[in-house]
């Protein structure tokens, strides 16, 4: 109750979004299991994995909604005549929130080759994703928790931003090449998938950088990461769905080549 006497300020909306995102994460999970039944059996995997990416993201949205609120709660301040003064926040849920991106990011970019439904020969690139995600979000982590501003606060930025790009790569290359014998109206969702990591991922990049902001920057680095988490992990999971639907047609039709 003492938090929501921030109000409509940068920390109130904040928190509200935070709210968002645990309904916004819950309802995904639900929306993108209901839709396995819709799938193939070769592509309900891709539904399942899709709802287990959001069912996770919205328990940790649980507890880091929980840690934000204490904090805001433990910044508020009411003088004699009923002023509200929020003070310099102490506490963030970073750690839960890399915990949750070390579990759902990986998912997220193996849905690629998952879908690609490419067996022993996709292993490569199920592995190279995989890799290449977790030491992004490790040197992002390491960034995240260094001193603002500081050598290894930019060097590990850096560095995390480098991997994202040769992520990005990889989609554009090793993954088309894949699928480039699949039919062209998948060819169409499969380039909407590409586009959520190669511009929806953008706002993490540049919410890192809004924790320079000032006293409320990291609050502000919170928006947007509240934001962006709720579009890419459910609107992805929709794009997921909606290519193998797709598949799933071609499948049934006898119209689906072979990937070997």
């Amino acid at each position: 109750m003492k938090a929501l006497q921030a109000g409509l300020s940068v920390p109130g909306i904040t928190m509200y979004l935070f709210w968002l995102g645990i309904v916004g994460m819950g309802a995904g999970a639900l929306y993108l299991f209901m839709m396995q039944g819709t799938l193939s059996k070769t592509y309900k995997k891709v539904a399942i994995v899709a709802g287990i990416i959001c069912a996770v993201a919205c328990f940790h949205y649980y507890r880091m909604s929980g840690i934000y609120v204490e904090s805001l709660a433990a910044a508020i301040t009411t003088d004699a005549d009923g002023k509200v003064t929020i003070g310099q926040l102490q506490a963030f849920p970073t750690a839960y929130r890399y915990i949750d991106w070390l579990i759902t990011v990986p998912l997220m970019v193996l849905e690629f080759p998952l879908l690609l439904n490419l067996g022993k020969k996709g292993r490569p690139l199920f592995w190279g994703l995989g890799i290449v995600s977790l030491g992004m979000l490790i040197f992002a982590w390491v960034a995240e928790t260094s001193p603002l501003a500081s050598g290894t606060w930019w060097i590990c930025y850096i560095i995390a931003c480098f991997l994202w790009v040769v992520m990005v790569g990889m989609l554009y290359t090793s993954v088309t090449k894949a699928a480039a014998n699949l039919p062209q109206d998948f060819q169409v969702y499969l380039s909407i998938m590409k586009a959520f990591i190669s511009i929806g991922w953008i706002i993490y990049p540049i919410g890192f950088l809004l924790a320079l902001a000032g006293d409320q920057g990291e609050s502000i680095r919170e928006i947007a990461y509240n934001i962006a988490d709720v579009i890419n992990k459910v609107g992805f999971g929709v794009a997921c769905v909606v290519a193998a639907s797709c598949l799933s047609k071609h499948e049934a039709a006898g119209t689906l080549p072979s990937t070997d």
